[in-house]
């Protein structure tokens, strides 16, 4: 699904448009010239459908160089091990990402407790990953031409980042799971969603200009997407909690 000059939604789950696994979070490629990017790659249950999606979009699987992930939940970094060995594209991970990717870590992921909550089948193994390129806030990448900038954003999880991107006709925020449409934000109960981390990044990524919105989960915002950073913040700053993207 084309959604501008430099981004593709390839694939999704139960929380938007299923276009691949239910249990996938939004898998976004990025295209500049020959060069394409993904930024996250889904649980790994549903790749067949995001290949062809790709391929009906004029997307060349095989092209894609790099790999970003916003953080190491399943429905985000599941599906890296395959997609590395399908393409051989670099993968890209926080500092604080990298060690539970490398090694598989269901314990650090979270894997045992999402089985019993449903979220993914009892058999799911999680397959470790490489990291070709472990990286901190301060430093920066480009797709092609287009500068990517990573942002530490935990509060969601430990290791948690978004993507700003520069594109030709706007400015793009990968937000994973960090802030939604509406200044929602998706607080769970395990060991490292930390409220008071999650109130520091949203105060953080007020100082962030951006256009477009682009969640791992549910509604886009493709123009004025800085007003749902604002609606969290709010909420924030009242003492309050923004409201939760994920109702169970």
């Amino acid at each position: 699904m084309k959604l501008t000059e430099d981004v593709y939604l390839v694939g999704g789950g139960n929380l938007a448009f299923n276009l691949s696994n239910g249990a996938d979070c939004h898998i976004y490629v990025v295209k500049n010239g020959d060069h394409l990017a993904m930024i996250d790659a889904g649980v790994g249950l549903g790749t067949d459908m995001v290949i062809d999606n790709m391929r009906s979009d004029g997307l060349d699987p095989a092209a894609v160089r790099q790999i970003f992930v916003t953080h190491y939940h399943v429905d985000h970094a599941g599906a890296l091990k395959q997609w590395r060995d399908l393409t051989g594209a670099k993968v890209y991970a926080s500092t604080g990402s990298a060690t539970a990717i490398r090694t598989g870590d269901a314990e650090t992921v979270g894997l045992a407790q999402a089985k019993k909550g449903g979220y993914y089948p009892s058999d799911y193994v999680l397959q470790p990953c490489p990291v070709d390129v472990a990286f901190d806030e301060g430093e920066s990448f480009r797709i092609g031409d287009l500068p990517l900038t990573p942002y530490a954003s935990p509060g969601h999880c430990n290791g948690h980042v978004v993507y700003l991107l520069n594109g030709q006709e706007r400015d793009y925020l990968f937000s994973g799971d960090c802030l939604f449409w509406g200044g929602h934000i998706i607080i769970q109960n395990i060991p490292d969603c930390n409220l008071q981390a999650y109130a520091a990044t949203i105060e953080k990524l007020m100082g962030v200009d951006f256009d477009a919105l682009l969640p791992g989960h549910l509604t886009l915002s493709l123009r004025e997407g800085r007003r749902h950073v604002d609606a969290a913040a709010k909420a924030f700053r009242s003492l309050g909690i923004p409201r939760n993207a994920v109702q169970l």
